[in-house]
């Protein structure tokens, strides 16, 4: 069921722009029990995507987006608590994955598992 209207959209709790970059490599590497972005906590590492979860990303049958929460909310005016993995169909766009949902996992392999049922199941349904 792919078509240009069909995808993920995952959505970073951290806002775009190199500053904001910079900050939250900081707050990982010194802070990271506070650092507020699960998401980006499980798929980067300090400075780059952890290839487990961009090996996932290429295999997934769908297109994927990747969003600054500053980027959502311009593009999509996405208001939900984040971070957060949202699923586009042609009717519109509605949250597979939730920030609580994301915290759960404890691993790439558990956010992935996370992806594939709750988000992939979704949008691939007829």
């Amino acid at each position: 069921m792919e078509t240009s209207n069909t995808g993920i959209i995952f959505v970073y709790n951290a806002d775009s722009g190199l500053f904001n970059t910079v900050s939250d490599i900081a707050h990982k590497i010194f802070s990271p029990d506070t650092y507020e972005c699960a998401l980006c906590s499980i798929s980067h590492g300090y400075f780059n995507v952890r290839a487990e979860w961009k090996d996932f990303i290429e295999t997934l049958p769908i297109p994927c987006e990747f969003l600054h929460r500053d980027e959502a909310i311009m593009k999509y005016q996405i208001a939900d608590q984040l971070p957060a993995v949202f699923i586009r169909k042609p009717e519109g766009i509605q949250v597979c994955l939730t920030a609580d949902k994301i915290r759960l996992c404890q691993s790439v392999k558990d956010l992935q598992q996370a992806v594939l049922q709750s988000c992939i199941q979704k949008v691939t349904q007829a």
